[in-house]
This record gives structure tokens, sequence and C-alpha cells, in this order.
């Protein structure tokens, strides 16, 4: 048979094969922050993206593309947040919305989700919980604590009320990786740091505890091993018993010597730990004890995160290769592992009770048994009740305790057994009815209820019957909970709760017999029948059938019930009810007519027969639902005509549900019956549904009755809204069939949509006696001219004034056109254009007179309007052009009018008279039109003129464009004529402007000289000169100097400067020297032009200090650093002292740097002049003005100075400026350099700094001096930051006894500390190991145990190794090292004092090994020791492989009394080997706890017969009977298989026994096995037997007794006979009551109720003495 496993290990998916990449696959680039959802970040080419796959689709994974450094998934819900740099944000994947952000100060080294609503971050610094609830911002919770400095962050837990945080973290350290935690309580608001590698939280009810405890469980592999901790934090709740510590070894095979925990959750439901480590190794672990349950490989890959999987109540994660695994509780066989693999029964009875598993049945079972037969039925029934799975909770178990009797003065085990059962819960079936019973019985019904309201009985029918003989309402209510459908309804129906019956009926899904029940309420109350049947109609699907419903109503003729019914039943209006609301209709048609109207007025029902409803209406006089419900075209006309009983604006709506064809012979079917009553209606419907019937069909309908009135009226009430021409058009013709002139009038001066020539044509063949619709027609669309032919041709020449004068007076152009067209007279048109008072346009008349070439008509009109004072531009142009053409002193006119427009006019005289066109253009400023005009006609005369006085820019620009072919002539005139006629500056100024912005210099340069230097009114203009230069600079640089000499008023210093721009150096400096700004012309001189030697000069000649300065400045930049202080000192200059000093310094130029700073010391009091000079007497070594310098007052640096002494060797310097500060620090360090060690120290001990007296101790160590070095280093030991470092200067060095010598010299110092004493352990462990011992016992408790601890171990002092793990309580190691290394380390009663103290209990069993190897003789004694501790199954299954169990036979004596199997089947064997029948027979019966059958028949066949027959005797204890028997018949152990036949209380095994007797003519045995198995063997056999073998002496003295048995039995019968009947009597004349005397309810009277406890009959006889005539001792005959 397979083994069976106590976990369960399941491989979910692989995720390369959902595209992952395996490189993706990492703790920093995969989280899964629950068993939901995996979330990896990938990169695919350039593009980043975030790969989410969720557990319950896995084949689906969904993709993003988003750049993040972090993302992880809520653990419940589609919301991711991601990390990029301190940016944090938080999305919904499924809103695809935004929910929070936030920028954090710090980097985020670790985040994760502690529960749905909370994100917990861990920065370098600290620890916050960022809430999802509203706006809230990241709440720091604690710092980190500085054990997690430098350290990776792999986890983050917290307790269920997040009372206590726990931040985990791992680093590399001396080549393995250590874990380091921190533990922090938020209500104390301390940490607690430990060394740990993986941890979880946990909530445990401990037995016996009201409250649950709260455990904080971690695991650590530290340099010496692997502990699992579980301890309770925080103080235990009120009431609780405390949860004791527990810390246990975990084991790491041997090939996983760099393996340690990374993952643990704990199964809430289990109370187990799985614990996960780097290697694949799964642990799993008892929350409770601690103990090892299992231990295996699950993956070969590391699996680097996990999460708790809900399903199964395990733990899941992900391991490098992208398997997604899972492991968990196999609860069928976890059990069963414990009780046979790891043979732990206590650890497998508690795991059952605590988690209801099976696999414990048997122990349970025995338990039971046990206790039950020791008469221990109080605990008996714990046990039964605590049973997993109820095993024990059977009629079985219930009828064992009925049937002991109870005590006198106690309570009955039955009553203990059932409070008991009530204390822990719920009772069974089987124990509810035999509990509520005699509670009946009693009438104490008020006990049942009690026990209902706690939940405590279940439930059952038969419970329910048991009740309902005493209560019918408790007995529902049993029923309810028992969930008996029948019962309760039947229940209900008989209270009359018939609302309830429906609503139970749905819940539990069962279906009575609605009908019948309903038939039998309507028999009762019909309107308790209405609800009832209205509830069975409530839902979608009905009940029971409606039609037999209906058919229960109209049974009873209750119409009016019906209705109401059928309305609720059939408001769902569903295409199967269309017979039901046919007979709903049809019933309230022949007896409620307005019932019917009513419903069918709501609309409710679609599926009824329609045909025969609407004959039923029609009948009814309901014509308005017939004409809804017909279909048919004849009976619609039939009853459609009758509109004066129909509603019009129903049947107006109702047109709108007619095909189109129908609705058109509807109507023509209402005109025809009756034009006049129907006609209105008949508009009605044409104007609301003539977008479908069409508007032609409807114009046609009325035309064809020739109803123009209908026609006017349907089209009048749509043709606002319409665009067809066609309607407009019908409109017009029917308005004026009608009389409807003003209707006419408007529609044409409204409308667009006519057809304007049509509707002109149809208004002139009308012959209205109005022309005004015709005149608003011609008006609107342009037919003015054909307007005016009809009217005049028409002779309705009034009508003409009329439209000019009221209607549009801004058509007298077209019409004034129109009339000279006719040859109308110029006196009726004259009078016409004066009669008009109205605007219109004077340039339309103007352009008609003209193109007829009648312009003089309007001549006196004109004048006329100019001299009322008109001034409109269109009369004043009229006015000009009839003047030019009449040459008129036009001139005259164009340069005094001021109201024409130049452009018009000028246009119109361009090709009359050029001339005048330039005067009407430059009147108006038409530029662009007078320079066309002057360059076709060669005016530049009058061009430049213009263009100097209109003083534009962009005119200017155009003009002087390079592309104009009239530049030159327009130039020449400007020069020649326009600027000598000038006197404005202004015109100057603007027109060289001009010329400038032209980029035309020789030009401009002509124009200048001509203006500058010919002696004009602006000579002297300042600016025309400067802008001559400049123009010159630019164009022309060869009359620059020309320039500068002939003129003297311009702008010197910016004319130089824009020379020196255009390198034009020479020319700058002439200005310079002109103008005598000596300055610039030197600074010309030295920058641009670059000579010193004339420089130089010019400032010998200047002797100005502004030029030395400038000289010195650019000497000093050419690195002339004498001629620059010498010209420095000239000008009395300091300013540029940073200057002087750096080149100086670069230079070394000391001497002259010396020169400059004494003159710049009188001048300036700058402390950086002073130091610098301090530190040019230094560097020129000057110490005797150095020391005078500084003695007296200065603002010299001198510690600076120092400090630049120091560093460039110059020590006395330093010396003198460090002593002159007090600085003995420096100065002590500076006569180090001087080998001056004795004022060193001196200065040192003044200075007092730690770093003083390093450096001397160094410089004293380096140079021998080492009485000095001692000195100081008294001074630096007693700072344990500064003695690693002291102690490293040493030893690099080789001085190892001077080093000893110092620390022995400061452990006496007051400030003596660990460091000290850990260094000279260290030291006398390498170099004086025979000092260490000594010192360790004196100082051990001063010392840093590890670190010394790490130094004995490198030095091989194996001894002093074991003093120093037992003082650090490491008690594990210092066995291992005694046992690594017993010729140095192991003592006797040390090892046995220590082992004792162990944490891992595998060290017993390598003690043990080390015991047999190297001291077996004190084997036993310290098994001795160890036995409370030891797994003596494992102990003794050591030594058998090792085959020395005999050497460790007193332990196993002393352990005997455990009565531990493996201990006993040890013993056994030993003994049988020893041939010591008797301590083997006396070993069996003391301890039963070994394999009975298995020893039985190794014995079987064993050579003496004692050993056979203990083989016999276990047969025996095992109830296998029969081989017992045998082997006793094998070997003739007569006594033995009598004993064992009569035990057996089988009476084939005893009849079989008697035959073989016979066969053997055993007689004598035969009689003696008739008294021994007396009360087995049938007298009828044995007699027959006995005849049969003529033995009937052998068995007459078994009949006799016999005989006698069966007098007596007939005897007591009846007595026993005579006391019932006596009894009987007695209870006729008086009844007993049914409760005791006692307050206590007795639930059980034992055997039977209310009887004695004692049996009727007595137990079977058997006779005391075997036959007086046999012996029966002796094994045999």
């Amino acid at each position: 048979m397979a083994q069976q496993f106590p976990i369960r290990f399941q491989e979910h998916i692989q995720l390369t094969s959902l595209g992952i990449q395996e490189a993706n696959i990492g703790f920093s680039t995969l989280t899964m922050e629950s068993d939901k959802y995996i979330c990896i970040r990938e990169k695919v080419g350039d593009q980043a993206q975030v790969v989410i796959i969720d557990m319950s689709d896995p084949n689906n994974p969904i993709r993003r593309p988003i750049t993040a450094d972090s993302a992880i998934m809520n653990p419940a819900s589609k919301v991711i947040a991601l990390k990029a740099g301190k940016t944090l944000q938080i999305f919904n994947i499924e809103m695809k919305s935004k929910m929070k952000a936030h920028t954090m100060v710090d980097e985020v080294q670790f985040w994760k989700w502690i529960n749905l609503n909370t994100v917990a971050m861990a920065t370098d610094n600290s620890v916050y919980h960022w809430p999802m609830e509203g706006d809230s911002q990241p709440i720091k919770m604690f710092d980190r604590h500085s054990s997690l400095q430098g350290c990776q962050i792999i986890n983050y837990r917290t307790d269920a009320p997040q009372k206590w945080l726990l931040l985990v973290g791992i680093s590399a350290q001396q080549n393995r990786v250590v874990g380091a935690m921190q533990l922090y309580s938020v209500e104390r608001k301390v940490s607690q740091p430990i060394e740990g590698h993986t941890a979880a939280f946990a909530q445990f009810k401990m037995e016996g505890n009201a409250q649950e405890s709260t455990l904080f469980c971690f695991a650590v592999r530290s340099a010496t091993g692997g502990k699992l901790h579980i301890i309770e934090v925080g103080s235990p709740p009120t009431g609780n018993t405390p949860f004791t510590k527990k810390a246990v070894d975990v084991f790491f095979p041997p090939e996983a010597q760099n393996d340690f925990p990374v993952a643990m959750q704990v199964s809430s439901k289990h109370d187990v730990i799985f614990l996960i480590t780097k290697y694949g190794y799964i642990h799993l672990y008892d929350l409770e004890t601690a103990t090892c349950i299992y231990m295996n490989r699950i993956s070969g890959d590391t699996i680097f995160v996990t999460a708790p999987h809900e399903a199964s109540n395990g733990i899941i994660g992900v391991n490098r290769k992208g398997q997604v695994l899972s492991v968990s509780v196999e609860e069928n066989n976890i059990v069963p592992y414990i009780t046979n693999v790891l043979q732990n029964p206590d650890l497998a009875l508690r795991i059952a009770v605590r988690n209801n598993l099976a696999g414990a049945e048997e122990l349970f079972v025995r338990k039971f048994n046990t206790l039950f037969g020791q008469g221990s039925y109080a605990e008996a029934a714990k046990v039964a009740a605590s049973a997993p799975k109820g095993i024990l909770r059977t009629p079985q178990t219930i009828q064992k305790f009925q049937q002991v009797a109870t005590q006198p003065g106690q309570t009955s085990p039955q009553l203990q057994y059932f409070g008991i059962l009530l204390d822990q819960g719920q009772l069974n079936k089987y124990e509810s009815l035999e509990l509520c019973r005699p509670v009946l019985v009693q009438g104490r019904k008020q006990l049942i209820e009690k026990w209902l309201k706690e939940d405590k009985l279940e439930c059952s029918e038969e419970l329910g019957d048991l009740v309902k003989r005493a209560d019918p309402t408790l007995a529902l209510s049993v029923y309810l909970r028992a969930n008996v459908p029948n019962k309760v309804i039947q229940c209900f129906a008989e209270t009359g709760q018939f609302n309830k019956i429906i609503l139970y009926a749905k819940k539990v899904g069962f279906t009575p017999d609605y009908v019948f029940l309903l038939r039998s309420v309507m028999r009762t109350n019909p309107d308790t029948g209405l609800q009832f049947a209205q509830m069975l109609v409530a839902d979608e699907e009905p009940l029971a059938d409606i039609n037999q419903i209906v058919d229960v109503f109209m049974e009873s003729n209750l119409i009016q019930q019906c209705t109401s019914f059928l309305l609720d039943a059939l408001k769902n209006n569903r295409p199967s009810e269309a017979g039901l609301q046919t007979r709903l209709l049809e019933m309230n048609l022949m007896s409620a007519p307005q019932v019917a109207d009513a419903i069918l007025g709501n609309q409710m029902f679609t599926h009824y027969d329609r045909a025969h409803v609407a004959q039923l209406c029609e009948k009814a006089g309901l014509l308005q639902r017939a004409l809804e419900h017909y279909t048919d075209l004849y009976d619609i006309k039939r009853a459609v005509v009758h509109t004066h009983l129909l509603n019009p604006e129903w049947l107006v709506n109702y047109f709108g549900s007619l095909s189109v064809e129908d609705s058109l012979e509807c109507l023509k079917a209402m005109l025809t019956a009756n034009i006049r009553q129907n006609l209105q209606v008949c508009v009605q419907i044409a104007t609301k549904y003539h977008e479908q019937l069409t508007m032609q069909s409807l114009i046609d309908l009325f035309e064809c009755f020739k109803s123009y009135e209908g026609l006017f009226y349907f089209l009048g009430s749509v043709v606002n809204f319409s665009q067809d021409a066609e309607v407009h058009f019908k409109y017009i013709q029917a308005a004026c069939k009608t009389g409807q002139i003003k209707e006419v009038e408007r529609i044409c001066r409204e409308s667009n949509c006519y057809d304007p020539e049509r509707v002109k044509n149809f208004l002139k063949e009308a012959k209205l006696t109005d022309q005004l619709p015709l005149i608003i027609v011609c008006d609107r669309f342009d037919f003015v001219h054909d307007l005016v032919l009809y009217l005049y041709r028409n002779n309705l020449q009034k009508y003409i004034e009329i439209y000019v004068q009221k209607v549009n007076p801004s058509r007298l152009p077209v019409v004034v056109g129109g009339l000279l067209d006719v040859d109308c007279s110029e006196d009726t048109i004259k009078q016409l254009i004066l009669a008009v008072k109205g605007q219109f346009s004077i340039d339309e008349l103007v352009e008609e007179v003209e193109k007829r070439n009648r312009m003089k008509l309007l001549l006196p009109w004109l004048e006329s309007k100019v001299h009322a004072g008109s001034t409109e531009v269109p009369t004043h142009n009229a006015l000009a052009k009839i003047y030019i053409d009449m040459n008129n002193n036009p001139e005259r006119f164009l340069r005094e009018n001021a109201f024409y427009d130049s452009a018009t006019v000028g246009k119109y005289c361009e090709k009359r008279d050029p001339h005048l066109a330039c005067v009407a253009y430059e009147r108006g400023h038409c530029d662009l039109e007078l320079i066309k005009v002057c360059n076709e006609n060669s005016l530049f005369k009058s061009e430049a003129r213009y263009l100097v006085k209109r003083r534009d820019p962009e005119l200017w620009a155009s003009v002087l464009m390079e592309d104009n072919p009239y530049r030159r002539q327009l130039i020449d005139q400007v020069v020649q004529t326009a600027l000598s006629e000038t006197q404005d500056p202004e015109d100057i100024s603007i027109t060289v402007k001009a010329f400038m912005t032209a980029d035309l210099p020789n030009e401009l340069i002509e124009l200048l000289e001509k203006i500058v230097l010919d002696n004009s009114a602006f000579s002297e203009h300042r600016n025309l000169q400067n802008l001559l230069i400049l123009t010159a600079i630019k164009a022309d640089r060869s009359r620059v100097m020309e320039y500068i000499n002939r003129l003297d008023n311009y702008d010197a210093p910016d004319i130089a400067n824009i020379a020196i721009s255009s390198e034009l150096y020479e020319e700058a400096f002439a200005i310079y020297r002109k103008f005598d700004v000596n300055a610039s012309a030197c600074q010309v001189l030295i920058e641009h032009i670059g000579n010193l030697d004339r420089a130089y000069e010019f400032a010998e000649r200047c002797n100005e200090p502004a030029v030395w300065s400038q000289l010195a400045g650019a000497q000093l930049q050419n690195d002339l650093v004498k001629e620059a202080v010498d010209a420095y000192i000239k000008a009395d200059d300091p300013s540029a002292f940073l200057e002087v000093v750096s080149v100086a310094k670069k230079h070394d130029n000391w001497e002259d740097l010396v020169r400059y700073l004494q003159m710049a010391r009188k001048k300036a009091r700058e402390s950086f002049i002073e130091t610098e000079l301090v530190y040019a007497y230094a560097k020129t070594n000057r110490l005797a003005d150095l020391e005078e310098f500084i003695s007296g007052p200065n603002h010299a640096q001198i510690q600076q100075v120092g400090d630049r002494c120091y560093d460039d060797k110059m020590y006395d310097a330093a010396k003198l400026l460090y002593n002159n500060v007090s600085n003995f620090a420096r100065l002590a360090i500076t006569l180090v350099q001087l080998g001056q060690y004795q004022g060193a120290v001196d200065s040192a001990r003044k200075a007092n700094s730690t770093r003083t007296w390093k450096e001397v101790c160094f410089a004293c160590v380096g140079h021998a001096e080492f009485r000095l070095a001692q000195m100081c280093g008294l001074h630096i030991v007693v700072h344990a930051d500064e003695l690693e470092e002291l102690d490293d200067f040493y030893q690099e060095r080789g001085y190892f006894e001077e080093l000893i010598q110092l620390l022995e010299a400061a452990l006496g110092l007051e400030r003596a500390h660990m460091g000290m004493f850990t260094e000279l352990s260290i030291l006398y462990s390498k170099y004086k190991p025979q000092k260490m011992k000594e010192h360790l016992e004196l100082f051990w408790s001063r010392v840093n145990i590890p670190k010394v601890l790490r130094a004995a171990e490198q030095a091989h002092l194996w001894a002093e190794l074991v003093f120093l793990y037992d003082k650090y309580e490491e008690f594990d190691n210092a066995c291992l090292t005694m046992m690594a290394h017993p010729t140095d380390a192991w003592r006797e009663s040390h090892f046995k004092d220590i082992i004792t103290k162990v944490a891992n209990i595998e060290l017993y069993y390598k003690a043990l090994s080390f015991y047999a190897d190297y001291k077996p003789m004190l084997l036993n004694d310290l098994l001795l020791s160890l036995t409370p501790r030891l797994d003596h199954t494992r102990t003794v299954a050591y030594f058998k492989k090792m085959n020395h169990l005999p050497v460790v036979k007193p332990y196993l004596r002393s352990v005997q009394s455990l009565n531990n199997k493996s201990i006993n089947e040890a013993l056994n064997g030993m003994l049988i080997q020893e041939e010591d029948y008797n301590g083997l027979r006396t070993s069996i019966n003391a301890f039963d706890n070994f394999d009975n059958i298995a020893l039985a028949q190794s014995l079987e066949k064993h050579e003496l017969i004692e050993f056979r027959r203990i083989s016999a005797y276990l047969y025996k204890g095992n109830n296998r009977w029969k081989l017992a028997v045998e082997l006793c018949k094998k070997d003739r152990l007569f006594k033995d298989a009598m004993e064992y036949a009569a035990e057996s209380r089988d009476v084939d095994i005893a009849e079989a026994l008697i035959a073989w007797f016979l066969e053997e003519r055993n007689y004598e045995c035969f009689a003696a096995c008739l008294f021994q198995c007396y009360d087995l063997l049938r007298p009828d056999i044995i007699l027959e037997l006995a005849w049969k073998n003529k033995i009937m002496d052998f068995a007459m003295p078994y009949m006799i007794q016999v005989m006698r048995e069966y007098i007596s039995k007939v005897d007591k019968l009846q007595e026993a006979e005579a006391v019932r009947s006596h009894e009987e009597t007695t209870s006729q004349e008086q009844a007993q009551p049914l409760v005791l005397d006692q307050g206590v309810l007795m639930l059980t009277a034992g055997p039977a109720m209310g009887m004695p406890a004692s049996s009727t009959y007595s137990a079977p006889y058997a006779p005391q003495a075997p036959y007086s005539g046999y012996n029966a001792g002796g094994y045999g005959m």
C-alpha cells in the first residue's frame, strides 16, 4: 500500500506556458498579494508592460502598457498599485479610473497590501500605512531600527487588528544570509529587534480559554542552526491562561548547509504552520505544541513569493521556474500519519479534536471503552462528546449510558452525558429524541422551548411528531427547523395561517395542492380566498393553474373577485394567457361594460381574441373600442362615418394606426357620407398625417370634391412649415379662390418656397382688383422691369408711384431705367424722382442714367440737392463727373470740394486728364493710385514732392524697392528738387530713414553730403553728422577718417564704440585722443591694437592713475608680474589684490607679492590681504617678520595659514602660527613632523582630542616610541569606536606584544569597556592562548561573547569555546563542540549538565552516538539523564539499528513503565533471546502496548513449550480463541485449553474441544471440561455425546447440576410472577407520579424507568468447585 502523506501538493499553472519570460520571474518583477492575482512586470522590445493573471481565469492574462518600478494587485479586487520613483498611484482596472496618488519624500524600498484597504510602505528610514478611504495621506507608523540598516526588505506582516507590526529584512554577512526583524507594538509604541528570516502572526484559542491569544511565530537560521519560536505577544486577555513559549529546532539536511527559511503562513483552520525554505523544503508544524509533523522537498527552485491559499487553508507560492504551487493539509491522512508514522497518539487526538478530523476513531473508541469500563462516566461522556465527526454520538452510546444504574444521591450517567453535550453544542437527532421524551412525559415543554431557542436540539420529523401531541405551535417550530414541508403546511392550514403557506413553500421549494386549499378557503371567506389566490400568482411562474383558479371563482359566481384576481394575475401580459384575457373581457362586456371599457382603456392586455372582442364592443355601444379592434376596412368604414358618436381627438389619433391607403379611403368615405359634418375632422386628420398621406394625395382629395375651403384650411395649417413649392402655390390659388387677398399678400411677402415665375404669371392672369401681391412678388424676386412694363402697358401708373413711394423706394433706379426703356417722358421721370422721398442709391440711379447717356437729366436735381446742403458722397461724385465732362473748371471743384470720393473720381479722370487724377488722388491720399498714375505718365517731380510731404515709411519702402524700374529717376528728383525745397526737419528725417531702411548707403551718403557739407540749414545737425559717419563706416571706410577730422558735432564715445565693433581701431583711437578720453584710448591700444609698448608710452605721457591701473591689469594678464606690481604701485591701486595674489602664486613671485601686499595693506585692512601677506612671509622664510607681524594687531586668518604651511611642509612657520592661536591639536601633529615627540605628547594632552591622540600615537608607534605611544593609547582605547582602528594599526605592523601590554594596562582604567576586554581576549587567542582561559574566567561577563566565540573557534581553543558557549547559553553548540573535540573539551559532569539544557532534540541522539563510540560504559547514565525528553521509539530504533540493545537494557527496564511499544518489543525480544519466559510473561502482563499477534506468531514455533504456551496466551488476549485452543491441544496443555474455551464464550469452540477430548478418549478431561465450560454447553448435545460414547458416568455430575439449575429458575419465575401480579393490583389503586420528589429532572432511572436497578433474574448459576471425583491439576492426564 502506498504511503499516505499528511499534505496535499498541487501545481496550478506554469507561468512560462502563458508567455511569461523566465527572466521576468523574480522577487523584483513578480508580486502575489493573495491567491487571486499574480502581477508581473516585463519588457517586450522597448515596450514596458504589466501582466495580471487572474487565478480564476489564468489562460486569459490582462496585459497593460504600464511603465513602473513596482506593481502590486489588491488582494481581492481588480485594483492595482503602481510605483515609479517616488510617485505612487492606485488605479481601478475595471472602472479605468485613478483612485489615489501620492508623492513620497523618500524612496519606497518595499510595499505590500496588508488588507483590502491599506498599503504598507517601507522607506530607508520609516514605515507608513496608506489607507484607501477618502483623500487620506500615508501615515507614519514607526521608524526603522538600526539593526535593519543595509538590509533588503523582503516582507511586512501585521496581526489581524494591526496592533503588532513586523518588518523583515535580510543581508549577506560572513558568507551567509542573516535575517533581521523589527517587531513594533502600536499600543506601547516600542520596537524590538529580532534575528529571524521569516515570521507570521496567528490567532489561537487554547483549550479552556475564553478568548483567542495572539501568537507570534518566527523562524531563524543562525550560524549554529535553525530554530522555530512561537510566543504570545502582548498581555494575555483577561481570564486567559498564558501561552507557553515554544522553541524547537528546524532541521536542515546536510546537503542544504546554506538553506534558510524564506516564507511562513499559518493555517487558521488547522492551526498548523507552513514553513518554506530557500531550497524548496516544506516544514509542517503544529501551532499549539510546535511539533514537526512533516518535512519534504516540494521544489528544486527557490519559492520566492507566497500567500495564503484560501480555498484549502494552505500556502501558495511561485518558484523561479514559474511554477505556481500550493501545499495544504490532507485532512483524511494527517491524523493517521501522526498516529502511525510519528507514533504520537496524543498529538493525533489533540489535532482530531481541535479540527474535527477523522483518522483517530480507534483511539477514541478505545479511550471511551476504557473509561466507561472503569466507571469514569463523566470522563467517558467528555470523550464521546469531543470525538471528531460524532463517531461516538450514536444510539448505542446513549443505550450504554441508559443501561448504567444510577447510584443513590448521584446524577445519572445519562444525565451527565446529555449535560456535557448541551454545554458543548447541539445534540443530534437521536440524542434530541431521547432527551425530550421524559421531558414531555413530565410536562416541562418550556425546557424544550429554551433548548430550541439556544439551538441545542437537532430538529427532525420524529421530534415534531413527539412534540405535536403536547403543543402544535411548538411542533410547528420543530417542523420548520427540521424542514418537513408537508407537516409545516398541515400545521399552517390547521391554524388558519394561509398567508404563510405560500411564503414557506417558496422558501423550501415544496409544492402542495394549492387548488384544494383555495377551494376550502372560498367556502368560508371569499375575500381571504382572493388574497390567497393572488399570492398564488404573485410570481413569474404561478403556483397553480390559473384556469382552475378561475373555475373556482366562477363556481360561486364571484365575477368581481374573479376580475380582481385576473387583473392581478394577468398583469405581465404573456402570450400564453390569451384565452384568460379573452375570458376576462368577455365576462365584463356581458355583465359590466364600463369595467371592460376601463380595462381596455388601460391597455393592459394585447393577446386576447381581438375580432371577437370588437364585435362584443360594438354590440355594447363601445364604438371607439370596436374601431380599436377592427382590422377589416369594411368594418372600419362602416363605423368611422359616425363621427358625432366619436371623440374627435381620439378619431384623429386613430387614423395614425391605419395604413395610407385605408386612411385615404376612410377620408373619402367620410366626405362622401356628410361633407358638412365631417369636413372639419377630415381637415384635422389631413393636417396631422399629411407627411404620411402625402400632400399631393390630400390636395387631389379636396380638389376632387371642389372643396377649396377645406383645401385652404388644410394648407393653411401646413404651409408655414412646408417648403414644397406646390403647397405654397396651391395655397395662394385656394386663397384667391376663397377671396382671402390679405392671406395671398402675406404668403407672397413671407414665403421663400413658391416658384416666383409661376406665381407672377398666375397673379397676372388672375386680374385681381388689388395688384399689391403681384408688386410684392416682383419686388422680392427682381421682376421690377417686368412689373414696370406690365403696369405701364395696362395703364396702372398709379401702382408704379405706389410701388416706389410706399413699397420699396430703393427700387427707383431700376424703375427709372425701365421707364427710360419704354420712352416715358423726361418730365414724368423727373416728377417721379422728385416725388420719391425714401432712401435709394444715387450711385445706382447715376449708373442707370449713365448707361443710357442721359446724365444731364439729373443735373438740376443734383444741384438742388447740393444747394439744399446735401453732403452725400454719391451726389458730389455725380456732379464731379458732370463738371469734368462739361470741362466746367473741374480742377477748382476737385481741390475745393470736400465730399466726393477721391478714388472714384480719380479713376474717372485717369484717361481723361492724369493731372486731374493726381489732384483727386493727392486730396484723398490714394498713394498707390497716385504713384501708378505718376509712373505711367512720368510725373516724378510731383511724385517726389508728394512722398516727402506724405512722410509714410511704408510708402517710401514700396517705391525704393529694387524691382521698381522708376527708382533712379525718383531718387534724382528727391535729391535735386524735393529736399532742397523743404525746410521741415521732419521731412528730412523721415526721408533719410527711408533711404537707410531701403539699404541704399551710397545714395544716402550722396544725400547727406548734400545736406551736411554744402552749408545748408542742417549742416551742424548732430544726428545727421552721426549718420554720415556711420554710413561711411558701413559703406565706404576710406572716408571715415576724413569725416572724423572735418566734423566736430557728433557723439564721439558712441561713434568710437561702433568703430571698434567694425574693427576700425585707429579711427577709434583718434576719436578718443581728439576728445581727451585717455583711459578708453589706452584700452583700445591694449585690447584691440595689442601694443603694450605704445600703451606704456601713452601712460608715461598721460601719467594718470586710471591709465596706470589699466596698463597694470593688462601686464598682469600677460604674466608680467614685476611690471604689473610696479604699475599698480604707481597707480596706488590695491583693488586687484585677488588677481595679483593668484598670478604671483602661480609664478612664485613671492618677493614682488610682499611689496604689493605691503602697499595694499596701507590702503585696505582686508583680512585676505593680511592673510596672504603672512603666507608670503612664510614662503620667503622671513620668520622674524612673520613673528613680528602676528604678534601685533592684525586681521589675518592665522589658523588657515598654519594649515597651508603644514600642507606645504613649512613646519617651522606652522609651529609659530599654531602656537600663536593655541591650536594644540595641530601643534602636536606639527611637532611630530619635526621629530619633537615629547612636545607632541604634551601638546596632545593640552588638546585632549581623540583624533590628536591617535595621530600622535600612530606617529610614535611608527618611530618605535612605544612608551609615548602607550601614554597616548590609554586615552584612545577608552573610546569603543576607536579601539578597532588602533588594534588594526598595531597588528598590521606586528607589534602584538606592545598592543597586549597597552590593553592590559587599560583594563584598570575607570572607563574600561566591553570592547577592551573583548579585543584582549581575541589577542590572547591569537598570540597568548595560555592566558585566555584565565582571562575568560575573570572577565567573561564583560566580553562580547559572540565575537570571542569566533576567535576561539578560529584558534581551535575548544575548552575555552565550550566555556563561552555555556556562559552564552548556547548549550547546543557547547555539546556539539564537546562531541567534535572530546580530547580537549569533554568532561562528563559538564556534558551531562549541559545536554539537558539543549533546545535541539536531535543533539540527544548525536550524544547517544558519541557515547556509544567514545564512552559506551557511561551510556546508561546519559540515557537516564535524558529520559524525560527522549523520543523512546526513536532511541530504541537507533540502538536496534546499531545492535546495541543489550548495552542499554537497564535504560529499557527503567522506562518500560511508560508502556511504549518500541520499548516493550525490544525488551520482549531480549527476554526471548535470554529464554527468560517468566520475565517475558511478567512483561506482557504488565505492559500491553506491543504487537501481540506478531509476538504470538514468533513464539508459536519456539522450541521451548513455555514460550509456545505464552503464544497461546497472547492469542487468547487478542480474542483469537480458536488459535489459542489449537496451540494448547497441540502441546497437550489441557487445563489452558479448557480455560481459554470457557473465556472465549464461544459455544462452537467449547463443543469442538469436548469432541476432541472424546476423539482422544480422554474422558477425565471431558468431565473436567463440562464444568469449566458449563454455561456454554448445551445439555442435550452433552447427553447425546455421553450416551453415544457410553460414558454416562463421566457426564452424570454435569447432568445433575443442570437439573438443579432448571428447578431453581422455575421457582424464581413463580415468585416473580406473584410479585408482578401484586404490583399491578397496587398500581390500579394508586397512580404513580411521573416526576420524582427531587428538584432535579431525572432523565433516566436505570434499566427500567421507576424500577429498582437490580435485575429481575439473578445471574446464571455456576458450580463453585469441580466435581469431587476429578483431579484438575497439571497439564494432561
